[in-house]
Formats: structure tokens, sequence, C-alpha cells
């Protein structure tokens, strides 16, 4: 009964054929180490056969999902327990099927009852289910052990190594016996950190050899269990004058019974590095297209080969050093703290590697849909991309429910030494805003200035077959791992350049006229004039600007020397790195617990500020109030960009400890001049048992000799924007007429409005019921709202 093909199981059981029965101390061993339900557990059997342990434990109290890949397993089952309650049986093959049919909310109890050596790739499927233990959850694993086997039927028990693979990686683990069947009861996943490690010393004088990188059709890489207790790669030495990529596909038969063609190997690259001191060169080949049934060729060397996830590899235990390096050069920073190596990548021209999971291909649908309905892609050439082109393969990193997810959520690819986010694929609404405002026509050619690769290829699909994306990232990491996720997964339309994107393209990357539309995707404080000046006439560049501290994305429009704004949106984004990188100026005040930040103009003197703010607080009520759920971003960047003297008032410590009343690690917009001070609050008036009956009022509140009069100010500010800004719907607020010159440009060559300098441009804003006309409505993300209860 050591069945492999899905069609012998169909037969098993269409037969009439069983497993061995539940035995009584199973039962036993399983309600005693195993919580009673409360009446909420829900269980999952994986390889429910004909029924009887779901049955069982829906007896226990259990609500319980039975599945199994064979049909006539499940009619058997339904059939012989049409009278039980609280099961649902799923036709559902956990190895290789989309596990959308499973509970989201996870599951207290999973077994596996004479199922796990008959799973493939058990440590990927053992690492999924872990993840689907709700908090206190147990995993169990019941297994006939090999030593009690006859050799017929090895293939149905698991020997002593392979339980010791199976335990590794969990807090607890608890062996029973079962009438000679192991009980293994796993709780607390806590899979291992990835650790690359060498193997013992050789004598000899130098090593050279070859590693095959292989993917099945759902993207995983194939990784094998030596002997030696490490994951390792196929591969080998050389032999004779063998090329590097014949060695590799002459291993990986030989160790795997994959069959490759020497025309689907590409060596891509190659890593120098040493073992104990002996120099060793590595050639990466990567193999695209193969043939065959894995099988352990090897036994000898290995315990087994399976198919892994690309995500789970920063926890899969020790690695061999040069497969770590491999895998890297091919899908950089899946795995961690990898040792130094020298690597040569080679400019080898191959076709993209095909494979993902139909998992993804859902999920990848409902993001979709999630941006969509939320009126973020309007335009069918933008809907078209996001259905399209494969996200999780330019986030390797992550799971495919945090890939795909269609929420506010940025993936973070990249931290500096502080843990600060330095790239990113960014949240999927905002890319398709940003792509709807560039309004591309196919064979558009477009920059990008902070590279990644899925938003590049997102701009490409909609472009066309005929459009190209220039893509610039000042960070050599960032830039090698975009042109690696490309050439696995891309187009073949985006050109990934390392440079300080604030200097534009390469020249010879700039097509004549300029580029059709221009995107930045990392917070700005200022505006390069490349941008502008590569830009075509009537072209569009959309960017994160900083403007007195908060972002929007706006969308400019090139008249001439002049950028025109037609749209903004609120968001985050990572900051800048590079020449244009310009951090806040802060001045901290009464030992830290408060700070100014003064985003743009000159640090302003706050001498005697803080003995003002240890005085009397003049408090002043404007009157404008907001419920739950109301914007109020825009006045923020009204404030910021019509006030004189505007900063933001950062607060560290909690409200009840300061004299501010600013929630801690937040900021109120202010307004600074001698010793004096004020700031703009929002203050709670109206409780209530639903969102609807809260209500909050803004406050301006002060200190120093002239804080009334400041307060009298942003008074006037709150009024004017309730006035001539705010609307009833979130997405109706008015946004300012904004245009942006050249630095340099005087004073009487500006429009009349309220003026923000900046290093290389000059940002000239007119607001409504400032003497000019009131703009439009622009849709914004309900994120940017007040929360309930603040």
């Amino acid at each position: 009964m050591t069945y492999t093909a899905r069609d012998e199981w169909e037969q098993h059981f269409s037969d009439g054929k069983n497993f061995r029965q539940v035995g009584e101390r199973e039962r036993e061993l399983l309600a005693e180490h195993t919580s009673a339900p409360d009446g909420d557990d829900r269980a999952l059997d994986v390889g429910c056969g004909t029924g009887e342990l779901a049955a069982y434990l829906a007896s226990l109290g259990y609500t319980v999902d039975a599945c199994d890949f064979a049909d006539s397993a499940l009619a058997r089952a339904r059939e012989e327990h049409a009278d039980v309650e609280g099961v649902r049986w799923l036709h559902l093959d956990i190895e290789r099927d989309d596990p959308a049919p499973l509970h989201e909310e996870g599951y207290d109890l999973i077994t596996l009852r004479l199922v796990f050596p008959f799973v493939q790739d058990r440590g990927r499927v053992l690492h999924g289910l872990g993840e689907r233990l709700r908090d206190g959850g147990v995993l169990v694993v019941i297994t006939p052990v090999a030593a009690t086997m006859p050799e017929e039927r090895r293939g149905i028990a698991l020997d002593e190594d392979e339980i010791a693979v199976l335990d590794a990686g969990w807090e607890t683990v608890e062996r029973l016996d079962a009438d000679g069947l192991a009980v293994l009861v796993l709780r607390g996943p806590c899979h291992a950190d990835t650790r690359a490690v060498e193997k013992r010393p050789t004598t000899a004088h130098a090593l050279t050899g070859a590693l095959a990188v292989v993917t099945d059709d759902a993207g995983r890489v194939l990784l094998g269990q030596s002997r030696r207790g490490m994951l390792e790669l196929p591969g080998g030495k050389t032999s004779g004058p063998e090329d590097f990529a014949a060695a590799a596909v002459r291993e990986l038969a030989e160790e795997t019974g994959l069959v490759a063609d020497p025309a689907d190997a590409y060596v891509v690259t190659m890593l120098v590095d040493d073992s104990h001191g002996i120099p060793r060169l590595t050639a990466v080949v990567r193999i695209t297209a193969w043939t065959g049934t894995l099988t352990n060729a090897e036994a000898d060397k290995f315990d087994r080969w399976e198919f892994v996830d690309l995500y789970a590899l920063a926890c899969v235990g020790d690695v061999f050093v040069p497969a770590a390096l491999a895998i890297d050069s091919v899908w950089p920073g899946v795995i961690p703290d990898l040792p130094p190596v020298v690597s040569y990548p080679l400019a080898v021209d191959r076709p993209p590697v095909p494979g993902e999971p139909g998992e993804a291909v859902r999920l990848r649908q409902a993001m979709a849909q999630t941006v969509i309905d939320g009126d973020w892609a309007p335009s069918e050439p933008v809907r078209d991309a996001l259905r399209t082109v494969p996200r999780h393969r330019f986030a390797p990193g992550v799971n495919l429910a945090a890939a795909y997810d269609g929420g506010d959520r940025a993936v973070i690819t990249r931290r500096d030494e502080t843990g600060t986010a330095i790239s990113s694929v960014s949240a999927a609404w905002l890319q398709a805003d940003m792509l709807e405002s560039l309004r591309l026509q196919p064979g558009a050619i477009v920059f990008e200035a902070g590279s990644g690769g899925y938003n590049a290829e997102l701009i490409a699909h909609v472009a066309g077959p005929e459009g190209r994306v220039v893509s610039v990232d000042i960070d050599p990491w960032v830039v090698r791992r975009t042109r690696a996720f490309l050439t696995e997964a891309g187009s073949g339309r985006v050109t990934a350049v390392e440079a300080d994107a604030p200097l534009g393209a390469p020249a010879h990357l700039v097509p004549r006229g300029g580029f059709d539309g221009s995107m930045i995707t990392y917070n700005c404080w200022d505006i390069s004039p490349a941008w502008r000046e590569q830009l075509a006439e009537g072209g569009r560049l959309v960017l994160p600007l900083e403007m007195g501290g908060y972002t929007r994305a706006v969308t400019f429009e090139r008249r001439g020397e002049v950028l025109h704004a037609r749209r903004f949106t609120y968001c985050g984004f990572v900051r800048d790195q590079g020449q244009q990188a310009r951090p806040a100026a802060v001045v901290p005040l009464l030992d830290g617990a408060l700070a100014l930040c003064f985003d743009d103009g000159p640090v302003a003197d706050t001498e005697g500020l803080e003995e003002a703010l240890r005085g009397r607080r003049h408090e002043v009520a404007t009157g404008v109030t907001m419920g739950a759920n109301s914007y109020f971003g825009s006045l923020q960047l009204y404030a910021a960009t019509s006030l004189s003297g505007f900063c933001r008032l950062v607060a560290h410590q909690d409200p009840e400890e300061g004299v501010t009343g600013i929630a801690k690690d937040r900021d109120a917009p202010a307004i600074i001049g001698e010793a004096s001070l004020a700031y703009l609050i929002h203050v709670q008036t109206k409780d209530g048992d639903s969102p609807q009956g809260k209500e909050w009022e803004w406050v301006v509140r002060a200190f120093g000799e002239q804080g009334p009069e400041f307060a009298e100010r942003l008074v006037a500010t709150v009024r004017a924007w309730d006035s001539y800004i705010r609307a009833d719907a979130n997405d109706e607020h008015a946004d300012p007429v904004l245009t942006v010159h050249p630095a340099g440009t005087p004073d009487g060559a500006l429009p009349a409005g309220d003026v923000l300098d900046k290093l290389h441009c000059r940002l000239v804003f007119r607001w409504p019921g400032r003497d000019v006309v009131l703009p439009g409505p622009v849709e914004r993300p309900v994120s940017d709202v007040v929360a309930e209860g603040v």
C-alpha cells in the first residue's frame, strides 16, 4: 500500500479497502494529550480517508474539517458517517491544492494519521500546518515506525531519522506509543532560524563545483536533506572537461532522478569564497525546465528531497553555505545573515521561469478586486496589470497572504541598521492610484525612481509590448535584487540601474523628447530639476512630496518650466536615501518630553520657550467639530502651507504626564514665535455607544506672551478650513491649486499664493478662501481619518 499516485488511492477506496482502524489506545491518547473542546474548538483531519478519526473528533466536541484528495474516500466517509454532525468533508490535496477551503481562523487540533510517510514535501506541509494552529493548538502525527515494519512495507512508515527531522522546530514534542504506532504530539511551532554551515574540512588545495537551482510548477526550490544534517542543492564537482552547466544537469539526474536538457541550464553567477581556508569556486546554474519523477537516488548521501517555499527559507535550520549563497544569488534576501562572498553575476540571456501555486492566482484576483472596489483602479489596463503581474515573485520573503494583502499593508523588503524600513513593495491600492495618475498610453516610456521590480512591471504591463521602464535606485543591493527578480519573472521591458535617482536616468536611456511619465516611489522633500527636465512636455510626474512634514502623492503635469498639480492622494513612503535626503530639524524641549520639528524653512529661536511651557496655558475652542471617521489631512496641509512660523509639536510622553495633551508619539500643527507657542488638537466633547454618537472639537492651546495672538491665528485657520476646504464627504475636500517653479524664479514672476521654498524649486499654493478658485475634489483612502476613540 505504498501508493504515490492519486488514481491508486481512488481505486483503493473504491474497492472497499481501508486503513488500520482507529484503536482504543489512540483514542485515549488523543483525549488525554489534547485540550477538551470548549464549544468553539476546531480540528483539521488531514488525509481523513473514510472519516473514522474525523467522526471521533466530532464526538469529542470539535467542529471538524476532514480533507482527502481521493473522491472515493470522501464519498464513503459521507455515506458511512451520514449521521455525524459538525464535519465538513473537503476534497483537498494538502500538498498541492489551494488551501482556500480551510478555515481562515485556524485550528486548535490538526491530525495526520497514517498519512505523513506518503507526503513528498514534508517540511513545507508541516510548516504550513503549523502556521494554521491557533495559540495553544496541537498538531498530532500518528505513524507506523520503520523498525517494526517488514522491508516491503517500509514506505508506509517513518524511521528514527525522519522522526527527528519532523520533531525539529517545535517548542515541545511528546512521543507516545499506541499499539506500535508512534503518536507525536507537537506544540508551539518555533521554526529554526536558517543558518549557513560548512561541511568538515577537506585536504584539497581548491574546490570547484556546480549547484543546480531548480523550481517546481509552484515556484518552490528543490532542496535535499543530507546525511550531514543540512539542506543542500543538487550539485557537485565537475568531471574532466565537463562544463559547469553540464555538471549541474548530470548531478541533478544522479541525485534526484530529474532530467534537464543542458540547453535549459544557465550559469548565472560565479561565487568565490573559502571553506576552512581552502579557496572555493561555485557555479550557480539555473535550470529553467525539467522532466521526470523526484526520487532519492543516492540514499547513502541524502534522506530525502523536497520542494520548499521561498518564504520559508528563513526558518529551515542548517543550510550548506554554497547552497545558501546560490539561493541568494537567484532570490536575494530570502536567507538572512549569510557569510561574505565575492559574486560575479553573468550577463546571460535566459527566459523567465514560470511557476506559481493556485493559491497565488486566487489571492491576486482577490487583491485586485479589493483595489477595484475601492475605486483605485478605474481603467482596464491597470486592472489587468493587478490581475496579471505576480506580486509574490517580487516579495518572495513573505507568505502569499502577506504579499497579496489588498489593504494598506506594504511589504518591507529592506531595513537599515536601526530597523527603519528603507525599501518596500507599496500597498497595492497606492500603486494602482499612482499608476492611474500617469495616464499612460500604449508604447509609453517611463522613468521610475526607487526599484523593486513589481511596480515597474505594473507600469510595463500598462505600457504594453512596445513600452519600456527605466528603474533607478541608489542601493546596490536593491538593484541586484530587482534585476534578479526581473530575470526570474519579468517581461523583459524593465531596465534596473544603480544611480542616485535625483540625477535622473542615464542620458543614453532617456528617450528623445523625454519620458512620457515619471513615478517616484519614496518620500521626497524636494523635486529634482532632472525629473522635470527629462519629462516630455505634457508628461506626468507622480511623487510623494513632503510639505511641512505631511506627505501627499502629487500628480504634476509639465508645462514648459512649470509643473502643475493635477491630483493629490494621502500616502506615506520610505524616506529618500540620496543627495536630496533631508531629515527634519528637531529641537528637543523639556528634557525630551516634547520636540519641535521644522520640516521646511529655518529653525526658529526657542530661547525662553521651555519657561513658557511651564507657565499658564491659554486655550481657545474653535467651534469646529467633527465626528468619528472624519478626514482632517487637508487641515494639516492647509496649516503647514499657509501659516508663517509653522512647525510640528511632537509629544514623547503620555498626555496625562505632559503639559500639552498630545498623545504620545503623535504630533500637532503649531506656530512658534518669541518664547511663545500655539498648537492645534482635537478634544472629545461627546461620547456614545456608537461612532455616530461621538464628537470632537478642534481646540487651540498656547503658551507664552504671544500665545493668545498665535491662538487666534490658528483658530482663524481652522474656521477658514471649515468654510472653504472641508466637505461633508471625506473624498470631497478641496485641494490647493499648486504650481512648482524652478529655484531662483523671482517673486514677481510667481503667481499669487503662499510660497514654500525648497532647495531646487518654489511651490506656490492657492487655497480656496484665499482669493482663488475652488479646485475639484479628489479621492483619498479611508485610512486618513480620526480613529474611533481618539
